[in-house]
């Protein structure tokens, strides 16, 4: 396969995707975090603005959808001086499969003074060597794993795209950063045994956008019980964090991912 070859193909109106488009809980089931990157692109393709800046971004993931022909519908919301919020909505022919949600704000002069808080940029060093691979589904894109799947602690990774989304398109820094987000699921949500929860949703904030096609993403936080997760990461590319990402999550312990 053709490392040029991109996840969807446009044809009359429709995102055709491609066979590799599939995710890791089944052979035949689109992957949610394509879905995320779709609604982006949309939402930046005709709802951005010079001067406007993505800060948030919603995915909700509610249905999952086997490998059909997919659109995206957006629609404009609210547009003021400040601030602008437009919507997105993911259909298959069997029905409506996701949504998303845009907030975009206007940039100006940065205030004064010091915060009395900010979050520091890890100590990880981009990757020099080629992604080492393992056991069980491949992912569609290069992983470096830097602490062990599913050990003790804040795990941590580095993520670059290596397929077009659509067609010959370029990723845009923000369709990158809402590819990588999706990521923010299995990293603060594995366990001992894998990863026992698939995720309903996620939220992306963003103070910059991501500059070059590394994608650093580190937990920061997990929490569940009954069956119900929430994780958060923060996300970082080589001049330092860029952004954090919450996701909400849901045991599926049947199809218990171990990479």
């Amino acid at each position: 396969m053709p490392l040029t070859t991109a996840f969807f193909t446009r044809k009359q109106g429709e995102l055709v995707p491609a066979p590799h488009a599939r995710g890791p809980w089944s052979p035949d089931m689109l992957h949610g975090r394509l879905l995320g990157g779709l609604a982006a692109r949309a939402l930046e393709e005709r709802h951005a603005e010079p001067g406007l800046h993505f800060a948030r971004l919603t995915v909700d993931l509610f249905r999952n959808s086997p490998l059909l022909p997919v659109t995206v519908e957006t629609s404009l919301v609210r547009d003021g001086r400040r601030i602008r919020v437009a919507d997105a909505v993911i259909s298959t022919d069997q029905g409506v499969i996701g949504r998303a949600s845009a907030v975009l704000l206007r940039q100006g002069e940065q205030p004064g003074g010091e915060q009395s808080i900010v979050t520091p940029a890890w100590d990880e060093r981009p990757p020099e060597g080629p992604p080492v691979t393992s056991e069980g589904w491949q992912p569609p894109f290069d992983l470096w794993r830097i602490t062990e799947w599913g050990g003790p602690g804040a795990g941590r990774v580095w993520l670059r795209e290596t397929f077009p989304l659509v067609d010959d398109e370029p990723v845009t820094p923000f369709v990158r950063a809402a590819l990588a987000a999706d990521f923010a699921s299995p990293i603060s949500n594995v366990g001992t045994n894998g990863l026992g929860f698939i995720n309903a949703d996620y939220t992306l904030t963003l103070a910059r956008l991501p500059e070059g096609e590394l994608v650093g993403v580190e937990a920061t936080g997990h929490l569940s019980a009954a069956g119900v997760a929430t994780g958060q990461v923060t996300l970082h590319d080589t001049a330092g964090p860029f952004g954090f990402c919450a996701v909400t999550a849901v045991a599926n312990p049947v199809a218990l991912i171990s990479r």
